[in-house]
């Protein structure tokens, strides 16, 4: 079963679907993109420019194209990556395989990349908190934890109301130190996301800790298979991915949307609305999210069944427009933005990474 396929299934078979949808936000339809030239990876200078990867449906999205710095495939050979985060401080981009069970690091310096951790315990996605450490939503286990400085680790979350979480998918920290992060039940449904199967014990969540008191409370609990996250870059509202919508009567056959939150001053989530919803690009999903300085969203994503030149990131302007897209020769399923000005953009491709040089800056630490 490919991951596709996979995640519909599992969305299909999932407990306790909704009977209602949010809201839907009036957006339009995702473009058709154009299949890049043949290029060889292993010489840059194979790539022409401007690259033809990088493709304009908006003039939105032309502001952002950095000109001559093209595509890139910094590493490959991996069996499915997940989960980039870059570390301004140290030059170097962590991410997760989650069927090797690794996490590898690549140093922006040297070019070189190693293992960084293994095993991960099937490590999915990553981030850093607002103190510069490492966060890492481990599905073997179904937990998140935090890195130390010293390279110790500390479980901040395995269980909720005495219920031990699914498999924690994507994390993102706010400024006030409270952690955000989701729970569907992808880790526990194959052997090959986690150690072993199990049924699930929660709702799908997404859940926020606490860290000043301790306390993990659910966020927004109405979604089917909760997945990538992150914020607004002024904080004020936060986007989160559904990628098994098949269940939501209103919605139609199997498709992915993004969910758009207001954020109050209590971190209560407020005015839930669908940002975008891919139902006009059949099987495609929007997996992990991130935002630019300007507010322009970045997703990365794939698996629409009739489009191929969907697979890699979609690019929307914050009103939910789609402008551009990053087309891939693999299926994407996370991002970051990186580089000492966090205008590089690495993606995570199924069995490798790529970057690509952008006119914008992330958001993210």
């Amino acid at each position: 079963m490919n991951r596709r396929a996979f995640l519909h299934a599992a969305a299909a078979t999932a407990v306790g679907s909704l009977a209602t949808s949010p809201a839907l936000a009036q957006s339009k339809a995702d473009p058709k993109g154009t299949t890049p030239p043949p290029r060889n990876w292993e010489d840059p200078a194979s790539a022409p420019y401007p690259d033809p990867a990088f493709e304009i449906f908006d003039p939105r999205m032309a502001k952002l194209s950095a000109g001559p710095a093209g595509l890139r495939r910094i590493a490959t050979g991996m069996k499915f990556t997940e989960g980039p985060v870059y570390f301004a401080d140290q030059r170097r981009l962590i991410w997760s395989d989650i069927p090797a069970n690794k996490l590898y690091a690549y140093n922006e310096l040297t070019g070189e990349t190693h293992v960084f951790r293994d095993p991960s315990n099937h490590a999915n996605g990553n981030s850093r908190d607002w103190q510069g450490r490492l966060l890492t939503c481990e599905q073997g286990l179904r937990r998140v934890t935090r890195t130390e400085y010293d390279g110790r680790i500390t479980v901040i979350a395995d269980s909720f109301e005495g219920k031990k979480l699914n498999s924690p998918n994507g994390i993102v920290a706010k400024k006030d130190g409270t952690l955000w992060f989701t729970d569907p039940t992808y880790g526990i449904l194959l052997e090959h996301q986690g150690y072993y199967t199990a049924e699930p014990e929660l709702p799908r969540n997404v859940y926020v800790f606490d860290p000043s008191s301790g306390k993990l409370t659910v966020a927004v609990g109405d979604f089917n298979q909760p997945n990538g996250l992150c914020f607004s870059p002024d904080e004020k509202k936060l986007y989160i991915t559904d990628t098994g919508i098949g269940g939501f009567a209103a919605a139609g056959p199997q498709h992915s949307w993004i969910r758009v939150f207001d954020v109050d001053e209590n971190n209560k989530l407020k005015n839930g609305k669908v940002f975008h919803d891919l139902k006009d690009m059949p099987g495609g999903i929007s997996d992990d999210i991130r935002v630019d300085k300007d507010g322009n969203l970045w997703s990365a994503g794939g698996w629409a069944e009739n489009d191929k030149n969907f697979n890699g990131v979609s690019v929307f302007a914050p009103d939910g427009t789609p402008i551009g897209r990053i087309v891939l020769p693999e299926v994407a399923a996370n991002l970051c933005f990186g580089g000492p000005q966090h205008n590089i953009l690495y993606i995570a491709a199924s069995t490798s990474i790529y970057a690509i040089g952008v006119n914008t800056r992330g958001v993210e630490l």
